[in-house]
């Protein structure tokens, strides 16, 4: 998995100086030329309009994990315990439905919305207890359990065509490839399609770009890493952080690539190297990204 001496490279620069726990589920509104974040254990979500550098946050009452576009306007938050809606202009929040509200051992993780409009979403231990965690579709309303027994699921992403899903185990190192069908459901068994056993970090969020690559935080390495449709390192991002946690592509063009950090687990040492840990990084790659649907609840 390791890239050659010929393997692109980019650094990446100090986007936000935002300082989150754990910074965690970028995503870009299009719309209104908004990115959002979340700092997951703050409970807090942050946003940047990269256009005018104006940015802010708001403080919520629970923990959440992804705030994506709707299709019908505001946006919905993935929580701890619950789906919720979102109007970032008024500030009104509005419960819309639960998840795992019967386990009080969880909390939401890594999600993203597919090429059919409809979400998937992910829980996982507050502690990592190991096998605590599950991945789930949100499609068009109804809410499906795909798979159990994960300790931090990440990396969700899919194809242009919709044909495969990305997601990986973070405890396993491996990121799995998963055939879907014409509605975008599953097929089969997800199998193995990058190791990073035998490499520095951990695989954690990912995106795809317009030329069916594959974006990967390696959280612990202080790199994204750009991978080919056959799983090989073909280019990397380097921060001066060491834990990047997903990357999204943003702003016109879709050209910039913004990634979240977290300073989770730092001493005050580990802290004192990396003072901006926890902070949105930014990238102009040149590569552009894929244009992300809003969710579709019905």
């Amino acid at each position: 998995m390791s890239p050659n001496e010929h393997t692109p490279t980019w650094q990446a620069e100090l986007a936000l100086d935002c300082r989150c726990t754990l910074g965690e589920g970028p995503q870009w509104d299009a719309a209104n030329e908004r990115l959002y974040w979340c700092d997951i254990l703050e409970q807090q979500l942050h946003w940047l309009a990269p256009a005018s550098g104006k940015s802010g946050q708001y403080a919520l009452d629970h923990k959440i994990s992804l705030a994506t576009p709707l299709n019908t306007g505001g946006l919905l938050l993935v929580g701890e315990d619950r789906l919720s809606h979102f109007d970032p202009h008024g500030g009104t929040l509005t419960r819309w439905g639960d998840f795992e509200t019967d386990n009080p051992v969880t909390r939401s993780n890594d999600a993203r919305v597919d090429r059919h409009g409809s979400l998937w979403l992910s829980s996982m231990g507050k502690a990592a207890e190991p096998g605590a965690g599950a991945l789930y579709r949100l499609h068009r309303g109804e809410l499906t359990r795909l798979r159990t027994g994960l300790t931090i699921p990440n990396a969700l992403c899919f194809s242009a065509d919709g044909h495969f899903a990305w997601f990986t185990d973070t405890a396993t190192s491996v990121v799995m490839r998963w055939r879907l069908d014409s509605e975008g459901w599953p097929q089969g068994n997800p199998e193995p399609w990058a190791d990073f056993s035998s490499t520095l970090g951990n695989p954690d969020g990912a995106v795809v770009d317009s030329e069916g690559c594959l974006w990967l935080a390696l959280w612990g390495a202080g790199q994204v890493v750009r991978l080919n449709p056959d799983g090989d390192i073909i280019g990397r991002v380097e921060l001066p952080v060491s834990q990047p946690s997903c990357p999204a592509f943003a702003g016109s063009g879709l050209t910039t690539l913004y990634i979240t950090t977290a300073q989770e687990g730092f001493s005050a040492e580990q802290l004192a190297k990396e003072p901006t840990a926890g902070s949105l990084y930014v990238v102009d790659t040149g590569i552009a990204g894929l244009a992300e649907l809003p969710l579709r609840l019905t």
